[in-house]
């Protein structure tokens, strides 16, 4: 008896490539939203660095020039005391500006 020839090719159905697109579309749905707040967190943070780094160049530049609790510096009184490279104000990672209040006025 002659053996059978099959003459089937190697390769995807349309059921597995279906099943596989279906998985990744699952993956992504879930990956996306916590790339989302992981970036969100991540510009938290860095504004609140950002405060934290101008109150210390404000307390700082109080206290080498004997300033009252009431005054309010500028930003130029405060650049030197920024600690960074070219001393420059932090920018606001949103795009925004940060407004420098009165020494009592801890803004974080």
């Amino acid at each position: 008896m002659k053996a059978l020839k099959t003459n089937r090719k190697s390769g995807f159905t349309l059921v597995e490539i279906m099943i596989v697109v279906a998985i990744i579309g699952l993956l992504a749905a879930i990956a996306i939203p916590n790339f989302v707040r992981a970036r969100q967190t991540s510009q938290t943070n860095a504004c609140i660095n950002n405060l934290r780094i101008i109150d210390a160049a404000k307390q700082q530049w109080a206290l080498e020039n004997g300033q009252q609790s009431s005054v309010t510096p500028t930003s130029d009184n405060i650049d030197v005391y920024l600690g960074r490279a070219g001393s420059v104000m932090p920018t606001e990672p949103l795009n925004g500006s940060y407004t420098i209040n009165a020494l009592s006025v801890v803004a974080y």
